[in-house]
């Protein structure tokens, strides 16, 4: 029997049994013209805006109008070990150690950084394996490696696909595939949390797989960091990468989150692009010394980072260090299971789910199916105040965010679903 239950009642009692309902109110929340509160379910593409935000930037405004360029060192919160304030936050929150977290770049360009270490090809060893339905900027980040060390991107890319017919994808097959071409693969790169629909890795079996066959194993976790727990040190991959504007409230375009496993830490021999923020901090401003590589992750960064961003990303990271990862992953299952349950209460056939059932396959995203269905069906469910995400050709993409989604909007968005869908 469900612990779910129909009604308006059950949703109310749940938001007031809530610890953590409180942070709802420490979002900016999106309203229609007549000042209604809409129901934001689109955390997986963009994260609401903390209220503190407009603060913690303004702080840096300030001390910048104030102090200028003695602001590096003299501003309330110093610019120029500003990164290092994020590091800790960070690496709890991806399950890490302070020195495999670094926060810099963005989401492609640390891929790109990575690859230039970790993606070593050899005339026998080339190939890069990707889900089939990968994001696309990692699809066309690896080809442009690919074609970049002379290889041809079509032959040197395979493909991790689900069944024929089928969405999600089985480890069965990847199994299969590194059975098969294990010796040829250089790189195993996995999106943790597929974008589409919602089916959360294993990354413990797959890099475990992959180094098995000696291959080099990283994770694209825009869809995992502040979803779900990554636990990236235990999970053993050599890398990981991360943005923050999604589940991390960071702001449009704000920077991304890096891990490089501890066992690379001290190794010099790495190949990689260097910069003077990755040079020994003892030394960097003595200008004439010979470069002296940084242990750890922060030895990959290039330039002094843009302080206005790091703001908004330490405003979020300082709420999710309140709040705790663990919590906020206990209330998503609950959230998402109740979210799944009402949907398969609606016995509409035209709907189907298409994110595993097993929570512990899932964050707290929901990816819906509908048949026969294109753009305008979204477009009818926005008007009626529904913020979510399609992705051709025929799906709705749904994350309510423990951080600021209550169960009651879970009810009212299923409401306005059937609406949408009996008037269709």
């Amino acid at each position: 029997m469900s612990e779910y239950q129909l009604g308006l009642d059950y949703p109310r009692s749940q938001d007031q049994q809530d610890e953590l309902a409180q942070y709802r109110n420490r979002f900016h929340l999106p309203k229609d013209e007549k000042g209604n509160e809409l129901i934001y379910f689109c955390g997986n593409s963009l994260g609401l805006q903390p209220r503190s935000t407009k603060s913690y930037i303004d702080q840096e405004l300030e001390d910048w109008a104030n102090l200028g360029v003695e602001g590096h060192l003299e501003a309330k919160n110093p610019w120029l070990p500003y990164h290092e304030f994020l590091t800790e936050s960070m690496s709890k929150l991806v399950g890490a150690k302070p020195i495999e977290v670094v926060v810099m770049n963005t989401l492609t360009a640390n891929l790109h950084f990575m690859m230039v270490s970790f993606y070593q090809p050899t005339a026998k060893r080339y190939k890069i394996l990707i889900e089939s339905d990968a994001f696309p900027s990692d699809k066309y980040a690896v080809e442009s490696q690919l074609r970049h060390h002379g290889f041809d991107d079509k032959d040197g890319l395979i493909l991790w696909k689900p069944p024929e017919g089928e969405e999600l994808l089985k480890y069965e097959d990847l199994e299969a595939l590194l059975d098969r071409s294990g010796h040829e693969i250089a790189l195993i790169l996995i999106g943790n949390v597929n974008y589409y629909t919602g089916q959360y890795f294993d990354m413990k079996r797959i890099t475990a797989l992959g180094h098995r066959y000696g291959c080099v194993v990283g994770f694209d976790c825009a869809h995992g960091a502040g979803n779900v727990q990554l636990n990236l040190h235990d999970s053993n991959a050599d890398f990981a990468i991360w943005c923050s504007y999604k589940y991390l409230n960071s702001g449009p375009g704000s920077l991304a989150g890096c891990f490089v496993h501890e066992r690379h830490a001290h190794n010099r021999d790495l190949n990689r692009f260097t910069g003077w923020w990755s040079h020994n901090k003892e030394t960097r401003f003595n200008m004439r010394h010979e470069f002296d590589l940084l242990p750890g992750a922060e030895g990959w960064q290039l330039s002094n980072p843009p302080i206005l961003s790091m703001a908004a990303i330490k405003a979020s990271l300082d709420i999710f260090n309140e709040a705790g990862i663990e919590k906020l992953c206990k209330k998503s299952k609950k959230l998402t299971g109740y979210f799944e349950f009402l949907l398969n209460q609606l016995n509409d056939d035209r709907i189907r789910i298409i994110t595993p059932e097993n929570p512990d396959e899932r964050g707290c995203q929901l990816s819906i199916q509908v048949k026969n269905a294109d753009k305008q069906l979204h477009n009818e469910l926005t008007l009626a105040g529904v913020i979510s995400d399609w992705r051709e050709p025929d799906v709705i993409r749904c994350a309510p965010v423990p951080l600021y989604n209550s169960f009651e909007d879970v009810f009212q968005m299923v409401e306005r679903l059937k609406n949408v869908l009996n008037a269709s």
